[in-house]
């Protein structure tokens, strides 16, 4: 058979346990009491006052363990490779010296003037006269300086005399040659560029490291627990006392990735690329100079007149003083004596001619700057974790319920409870259809299980039980 009192027990294991709890929690801990008024009851059933636990949800929540990240591809310069012509030996000037141009000519040069002269005849085999006669004609009156040509006169005579002379004749005119000084040159070097600057960028990748972090997955409660230790003996019970403890709340510790530093990009400045080639530097041009050549001259002989010869002179067919020579003068007219000579005769003057030879060029390859060194960011998203979550959505509270009591229960009523417990894994007790302490902590472990009220012997745990 059920205790006596066992009603009573309840309603006072639960006013303790209020009282605690309300004194170690204060209000905020205490259940709501909804048991101030009396549920109406119908004859044979009992009704306790029992804690109806608070309700809970659980939740998901998304807690980042790593933060979005960014990661960063650096792409490097890339290059043309272009042909450029270097001047190696600049365009100079080539001189050539065209030698003057003469022509042949033929020149009739007088060796001997025409003149007249006294002869002793006026054909072929006239000699001519002696000065001396002529002198002597002229001082004997004759006035030879007004004789004309053909005139002839008697003569006794010491013929002319007459001396030769070197004269200098030009058979070369005079002109000038060129002469040509070529360009100089020394050897040189220029420097090329045969790849220019550029950047290089090297990229500091982002540093992180692990930090714990305690994520709150099931808030702090209050729970009620069996306790010990009444303050006072009650008889006929079962010696349970209820407790309100505080549960703190559940953390889970996570370990997250935390960025440190962030990444970066350090530029670097890659010189020039330069070669140095040989090269001829101008010194100084192709010159030309004109140099004077004197004329050409030879040497012909000419035979001038020194003295007279001494005449006594009597016209022809007129009887003269003197004793005759035999001889007689004429004035005969002696034509001028020539001589062909060969001439050179500038025909052209000599000139230079001036030549463009083309400056040197050689082909460099070099290498240039196509597209510049840049970093391409990626976006890596965060990492998450699922996290369940407990939220408490309503508070424990006290309320009447109905309970079998000493009025309502049979032994074999109580038999078929301790059966079922035992059944469920919850009583190894005897099943002799007495409820004890053993029956009673049974239930209430059953109830813990189930997220049932607690306060006895409830006609819930019955009906969950199987039994009503």
């Amino acid at each position: 058979m059920i205790k006596k009192g066992f009603a009573t027990v309840a309603i006072l294991t639960v006013a303790v346990s209020v009282a605690m709890q309300a004194y170690a929690e204060g209000e905020e801990a205490s259940p709501v009491d909804a048991t101030n008024t009396l549920p109406d009851a119908k004859p044979g059933e009992c009704f306790a006052k029992v804690i109806v636990p608070a309700e809970y949800e659980t939740s998901t929540e998304e807690v980042v363990v790593q933060p979005e990240q960014e990661t960063i591809e650096i792409i490097p310069a890339t290059f043309d490779t272009a042909e450029v012509e270097v001047q190696v030996k600049p365009e100079y000037t080539v001189l050539k010296a065209v030698p003057a141009k003469y022509r042949t000519e033929e020149e009739i040069v007088e060796i001997e003037p025409a003149r007249n002269e006294w002869v002793t005849s006026l054909g072929k085999r006239g000699i001519p006269a002696s000065p001396a006669l002529l002198v002597a004609a002229k001082t004997s009156g004759i006035e030879i300086d007004n004789a004309q040509p053909g005139q002839c006169y008697k003569e006794f005579y010491s013929p002319a005399k007459f001396e030769e002379t070197d004269k200098q004749v030009e058979i070369k005119e005079a002109s000038e040659n060129i002469v040509v000084k070529e360009a100089e040159f020394e050897p040189a070097e220029e420097t090329v560029t045969v790849r220019e600057a550029y950047t290089v960028k090297k990229l500091i990748p982002a540093t992180y490291e692990k930090v714990e972090e305690k994520v709150e997955i099931e808030p702090a409660k209050a729970v009620w627990k069996k306790g010990s230790g009444l303050v006072e003996r009650i008889d006929n019970t079962t010696g349970e006392i209820m407790c309100l403890v505080q549960v703190p709340a559940k953390y889970q510790t996570l370990l997250k990735t935390v960025l440190k530093t962030e990444a970066k990009i350090e530029d670097t400045e890659v010189p020039a690329k330069t070669k140095a080639i040989k090269i001829s530097k101008l010194v100084s041009d192709a010159t030309s100079e004109k140099v004077p050549v004197e004329a050409e001259f030879t040497t012909v002989k000419t035979r001038a007149k020194v003295a007279d010869a001494q005449f006594t002179w009597r016209p022809a067919g007129e009887k003269g003083d003197g004793a005759p020579t035999g001889l007689q003068i004429c004035l005969k007219e002696i034509p001028a004596k020539q001589k062909k000579l060969k001439k050179l005769v500038l025909d052209t003057p000599a000139t230079v001619e001036e030549e463009k030879v083309p400056a040197v060029m050689k082909t460099v390859k070099v290498e240039k700057v196509a597209t510049a060194a840049e970093a391409v960011r990626t976006k890596v998203p965060a990492v998450t974790k699922t996290v369940e979550l407990r939220k408490k959505i309503s508070n424990e509270r006290l309320e009447w319920r109905r309970v079998l009591c000493q009025t309502n229960m049979t032994k074999e009523m109580n038999m078929i409870i301790q059966q079922a417990l035992k059944d469920a894994g919850y009583y190894n007790g005897p099943v002799d259809g007495s409820i004890g302490r053993g029956t009673l902590n049974a239930v209430n472990k059953y109830q813990i299980d189930k997220g049932l009220p607690r306060g006895g012997l409830t006609i819930k745990v019955l009906k969950d039980l199987g039994v009503m």
